[in-house]
């Protein structure tokens, strides 16, 4: 009896807090922080930074501490000021809302100023803001090319090669000796890549959720963030929430 041909191995090594994965297209960086790092085009890449969640659930009554858009700011900072990016691709929902933008305070509008100084910053459009900021700098675009891969906000339907996308805010949980733990995460097939969420309080979802059913040509692998640093984990160690 002949046994099946098994899938070829995933191509990744720890780098630092990071993880680097060799994708069909691709070589890319899964930074602890969330942000994906395109190291060719020195390009960093951060999906479903939701500015402004909390103002606005504080609008509808649903009072969350006012700090989200200051906490990630201050890590976008820190990643732009660790990798020096000639370019800053904000790939979609990077505004809660429409109205968004008008919420921001005037020292959080003057550091995303200060973030697109001297670098290409870009707006990928997403669901929740399907219009580019009016008053801060940076291209819009709805779709881009880079280091060989296609970015965009929503993944397209069906089985893709030479993706990366948001949009889903991949977590996993991870289930080892009796115990588990759920973390934001990268998710791949070494086709298709989708980002976790950046915002503090833009949540998850399961990657074993039937939205994530169908966009992976073989079992996927997780990139889990930790509190210092990437993990990287198999299909079979995760399971459902």
């Amino acid at each position: 009896m002949t046994a099946a041909p098994r899938a070829p191995a995933y191509d990744f090594a720890a780098e630092g807090s990071a993880v680097r994965l060799v994708m069909s297209c691709a070589e890319v960086v899964l930074r602890a922080s969330g942000a994906l790092w395109l190291e060719r085009e020195r390009a960093l890449i951060a999906a479903d930074v939701h500015f402004e969640k909390g103002s606005a659930y504080a609008a509808r009554g649903q009072m969350l501490p006012p700090y989200d858009t200051r906490d990630a700011l201050r890590r976008l900072s820190e990643e732009a000021a660790a990798l020096g990016p000639r370019m800053i691709v904000m790939l979609g929902d990077a505004f809660h809302d429409a109205a968004a933008e008008t919420r921001l305070a005037a020292e959080d509008a003057v550091a995303l100023v200060a973030l697109a100084r001297g670098r290409t910053l870009v707006w990928v459009v997403g669901n929740h803001d399907p219009a580019p900021p009016r008053s801060l700098p940076g291209e819009p675009a709805d779709a881009l090319e880079l280091s060989g891969l296609h970015l965009r906000h929503e993944p397209g339907p069906g089985l893709v090669s030479g993706e990366a996308a948001g949009h889903l805010h991949p977590c996993a949980r991870i289930s080892a000796g009796g115990r588990s733990v759920r973390r934001r995460c990268f998710v791949t097939d070494g086709e298709r890549l989708i980002l976790p969420a950046f915002g503090a309080y833009a949540g998850g979802l399961n990657i074993r959720d039937a939205a994530f059913a169908g966009l992976f040509a073989r079992p996927p692998l997780a990139v889990a963030l930790g509190p210092r640093r990437a993990h990287a984990v198999g299909w079979w160690s995760t399971v459902g929430d």
